[in-house]
């Protein structure tokens, strides 16, 4: 099946050769191609080009792009989709003047979503998270990490994972899996979190390393949840059953979080909120892909990741939305690229390259998904007609997405 793309006003992200990532002044770079046409092939990249020099070649299907933007698809690198019910109880209660701490503190907010999801069957979790993912899809991701973490019990976790697991079997889009045990403690170990911890290492990670359940493994590190040396301990603990750190560091206080990712050699280490210079200092020079989460800052009224201090030292940065139901229930990529402007003041080129991209390092999968390279898949979004792509964040309320290829087929 070959379909070939023609009269594209602008092909975004298109790098010759695959890159891994890109940062500090290099994030400013966004390779385009005006009036250009892409070949795909099955579900990869073929080829592309000026229309000047379009080849000529019989294909299965053409698609007449004039007017329109093409680009990779999003990868959206840190999302809780798979959970049960919702939070807005807790959405009203914040207006009325409850931090997200006080509401954690009373029982709410993880340990409210573990209690839903803990009493909720599996066939159900899976129909209320398809919902969730087919949402995603149609706004243009194309590939996303979804973490466990709201069943913080043997069984819910596992159940959880299970449906993640169902999801990339039945979904086109590329899914990946964090095991997030170490979200919060539960209640039934609110006063022996050393037995928590035993249970997360010795109990849940070798189930779910035998049955090939995840392929990270994720902590909260923060005050009130976990501290950097228990951090490391779950780290460590996954490493030994084959799986790669991604961490939750920064939301509300720099207490280390991030030395300890850059010591495990974290994939990525994801909110950053608050940071420190010694912060910044900390991730220079390694392979740790910092990732903001500006639509959790927009909803709860916390500082914004420092984007633009980041940048000037030299850092990459990676976009995502957190998707889950207490901090961030949107899982809307194109809202997340425009906040990154608005509010972080990232150029258009910054956001998407951090939306593409470095979305795809922090998952481990850029030499597959993120950029216009042949050979990788052909994940694509196709924008109705606008003026140039900033539009994009310009036009951060509407739905500028005309259609959303997947594995080489239109959505």
């Amino acid at each position: 099946m070959t379909t070939l793309i023609v009269n594209i006003k602008e092909l975004l992200q298109v790098r010759e050769a695959s890159v891994l990532k890109v940062s500090g002044a290099e994030m400013a770079v966004l390779p385009t191609l005006k009036n250009a046409y892409l070949l795909i092939k099955d579900d990869l990249i073929a080829g592309f080009g000026s229309m000047d020099d379009l080849p000529k070649i019989a294909v299965d299907t053409t698609i007449d792009a004039t007017g329109k933007i093409v680009l990779p698809s999003w990868c959206d690198s840190h999302t809780h989709i798979v959970y049960a019910g919702n939070r807005e109880q807790e959405f009203v209660d914040r207006i009325n003047g409850m931090t997200y701490e006080e509401i954690a503190n009373r029982g709410g907010g993880i340990l409210n979503s573990a209690k839903k999801l803990n009493e909720t069957s599996e066939e159900e979790i899976y129909n209320q998270s398809k919902a969730r993912l087919e949402e995603v899809m149609y706004l243009g991701t194309g590939a996303v990490e979804i973490k466990s973490g709201y069943g913080l019990t043997i069984d819910g976790e596992l159940k959880m994972l299970r449906v993640i697991q169902q999801l990339s079997k039945n979904y086109p889009i590329t899914i990946k899996a964090t095991f997030l045990g170490a979200h919060a403690f539960p209640l039934a170990f609110k006063d022996n979190k050393k037995g928590y911890i035993d249970c997360i290492i010795n109990e849940m990670l070798p189930e779910i390393a035998k049955n090939k359940l995840a392929d990270f493994i994720d902590v909260f590190c923060e005050t009130g949840y976990f501290t950097v040396e228990e951090t490391e301990q779950i780290m460590e603990a996954g490493i030994q059953f084959g799986l790669k750190p991604k961490i939750h560091v920064n939301q509300f206080n720099s207490i280390g979080g991030i030395q300890a990712g850059v010591k495990y050699n974290a994939l990525s280490v994801d909110h950053l909120e608050i940071m420190k210079p010694e912060d910044i200092e900390a991730l220079k020079n390694t392979e740790t892909m910092p990732v903001a989460l500006p639509s959790c800052s927009y909803f709860l009224s916390i500082p914004y990741t420092p984007a633009r201090e980041m940048i000037a030292a030299g850092l990459p940065l990676a976009l995502a939305t957190d998707y889950n139901p207490g901090s961030t229930p949107s899982g809307n990529m194109n809202f997340v690229v425009a906040t990154a402007c608005i509010k972080m003041k990232m150029t258009p080129e910054e956001a998407i390259n951090a939306a593409t991209i470095n979305g795809a390092y922090a998952m481990g999968i850029s030499s597959t998904h993120g950029s216009i390279t042949i050979g990788k898949k052909a994940n694509l979004i196709i924008t109705k007609s606008i003026p140039s792509y900033y539009q994009l964040p310009y036009a951060f309320g509407s739905n500028l997405i005309d259609s959303v290829m997947l594995d080489g087929k239109i959505y």
